[in-house]
């Protein structure tokens, strides 16, 4: 009868963070990301639409 608790400690809960609404520059810089993504990703997709950009290798 030892007064030491086996097992892990629970951790404690965290609070509830508060949702905070985006304002005008938040939502215009979001905008702005996801066109930059979509970008990328059409430059990428026809970068691999094209072959490889490399031809090296071993010529004779």
């Amino acid at each position: 009868m030892s007064s030491r608790q086996g097992g892990k400690l629970k951790p404690l809960k965290a609070p509830k963070k508060d949702k905070k609404e985006d304002t005008e520059e938040d939502k215009a810089y979001k905008d702005k990301q996801k066109a930059d993504a979509d970008a990328m990703k059409a430059a990428r997709e026809k970068a691999m639409k094209g072959g490889p950009l490399v031809g090296g290798g071993i010529k004779k």
